[in-house]
């Protein structure tokens, strides 16, 4: 949900965020959400800058729930409260203090062009300081790809889509760091999340430089459709066809909501397809096949919810 620059706002998140607790059926987490939203929001419009968001990520049984602001600063973690009676009254620039103590995880991610200040609300708050904080950043460490060899092989994908491309891209960014956040928060709960990230790093690292140069490059263009060409090692193709099947079962999991992420549309699961079984195809030899789906800007993957 978007959220206005105006005191009304945490009441908005609030009543928002407290109907979607009831809509998962946990109402026990009603109250610490509430509270823990409220303060972000207000901490967010006090000492940051719009656009101004809040959304319900991770599962039904963790549900996250998340503040974007348009600022880079990382918030300041909160320091130890003098345990007085005048103290515990004074609740002004405590907001995060009260997060963590409304929290059983909670942290930040800062992005490129922002942060995500989240937490996942506890049954009760804790008496004393609360959950530790995580902070991480949207830009992985960077991989380095794998180093050509003699048996590289050129591979030419043909008129990619680049607006559809871009919003696969997004989704994909977005179920990237879904499962990181898990695997730091829950590794214990969800050990696949760990696996998965380990394997989604795998197989970000086939692809060279050249390749994402080439797509950035058609993005700022603005072009509509794009061929790219670059070498590939030919062990890379098992990769995708553990991929492709691995991006299915994320697709389930999105949709029987044991994540709260959104689920590829069709159009960009026909586009995934179609461009991991060319990676596939071509390193094995086969000729390239241009991408015959329909050209155009694909649903926006920011704006949308799924609860319920």
């Amino acid at each position: 949900m978007t959220l206005a620059s105006s005191p009304r706002a945490a009441a908005d998140a609030r009543r928002w965020v407290g109907d979607i607790c009831e809509r998962l059926e946990r109402g026990d987490l009603v109250e610490c959400a509430e509270l823990g939203v409220s303060e972000l929001v207000a901490n967010a419009i006090l000492h940051a800058s719009a656009p101004f968001k809040v959304r319900v990520r991770g599962t039904a049984s963790h549900p996250r729930i998340e503040v974007v602001d348009g600022s880079t600063s990382p918030p300041v973690p909160p320091v130890p409260q003098l345990d007085d009676d005048l103290d515990l009254l004074l609740t002004f620039g405590r907001g995060l203090s009260m997060v963590a103590q409304c929290a059983v995880a909670w942290g930040a991610t800062i992005e490129a062009d922002g942060k995500i200040v989240w937490f996942e609300p506890a049954a009760q708050m804790h008496g004393e300081s609360g959950a530790e904080w995580v902070i991480d950043h949207s830009d992985l460490p960077t991989l380095r790809p794998e180093p050509p060899s003699d048996t590289a092989r050129e591979v030419r994908l043909l008129g990619i889509d680049v607006p559809l491309y871009s919003s696969l891209a997004r989704q994909y960014h977005e179920l990237r760091r879904e499962l990181r956040l898990l695997s730091l928060s829950h590794q214990s709960d969800y050990p696949l999340a760990g696996d998965l990230t380990s394997m989604f790093a795998n197989f970000e690292r086939q692809f060279p430089d050249t390749y994402r140069d080439q797509i950035r490059a058609a993005e700022t263009m603005g072009l509509r459709r794009v061929d790219v060409v670059f070498p590939m090692v030919r062990e890379a193709g098992p990769v995708f066809v553990t991929m492709t099947e691995m991006f299915d079962v994320a697709d389930a999991f999105c949709r029987a909501e044991r994540l709260l992420s959104i689920a590829r549309t069709p159009s960009q699961r026909a586009l995934h397809n179609w461009l991991l079984g060319e990676l596939v195809h071509q390193l094995d030899g086969a000729v390239p096949q241009r991408w015959t789906g329909h050209s155009g800007a694909a649903t926006s993957q920011a704006s949308a919810s799924r609860v319920g």
